[in-house]
């Protein structure tokens, strides 16, 4: 299988279903640290629902709508990144991440999105990649800003969340504005 590395210790990789045991013992290790931001951390519970979510993905994948990413650091899953959506008519796509909290503060999830940007709007050619987050995360919106997002507004109780409706910020970068890897350093 294929992987990007994000650091001498860190990579990029797809999940497949296949890897519906390792994904569901991840859930199961963060579910706690990962409850509070996503839906599936509460219904992913055992290696069937997992298989079921990666499934999804791998579907969406082969209607070029979707794709989903771990990242592994020294071998070890502990986060994550998607394509929530991707529409290549459209031009537009939504970025997802998650990251295991003894994997934070390497700047694995900010690495890891770039390359995403990068394939998104380097290669196939999208316009707008968007970032959508609750108000509360300011760990998200940290991120949003370091990948040179602007934040576009607020969504009002746009996202059903844990018998709440709660208000969603998007960000989001154009094609206009991105810098290629290259042009970073």
């Amino acid at each position: 299988m294929f992987s990007l590395p994000l650091t001498d210790r860190a990579a990029l990789h797809p999940l497949a279903p296949w890897q519906a045991a390792e994904f569901a013992d991840f859930v199961a290790r963060t579910r706690t640290h990962l409850a509070p931001w996503l839906p599936w951390a509460h219904t992913v519970t055992d290696t069937d629902t997992a298989r079921a979510f990666l499934q999804r993905y791998a579907d969406a994948q082969a209607r070029d709508a979707g794709f989903i990413y771990g990242i592994r650091l020294d071998g070890t899953l502990v986060g994550g990144t998607l394509f929530r959506t991707f529409d290549p008519t459209a031009g537009v796509c939504e970025i997802g991440v998650w990251l295991a909290p003894e994997a934070e503060g390497h700047g694995l999830v900010t690495r890891a999105a770039q390359r995403m940007i990068d394939w998104a709007l380097g290669e196939r050619g999208l316009a707008r990649v968007e970032w959508r987050t609750v108000p509360h995360n300011a760990r998200s919106q940290a991120v949003a800003r370091r990948l040179g997002m602007t934040r576009d507004g607020v969504l009002r109780a746009a996202f059903p969340f844990l018998g709440e409706r709660l208000d969603i910020e998007v960000w989001s970068l154009l094609a206009t504005e991105w810098r290629p890897a290259g042009a970073r350093e």
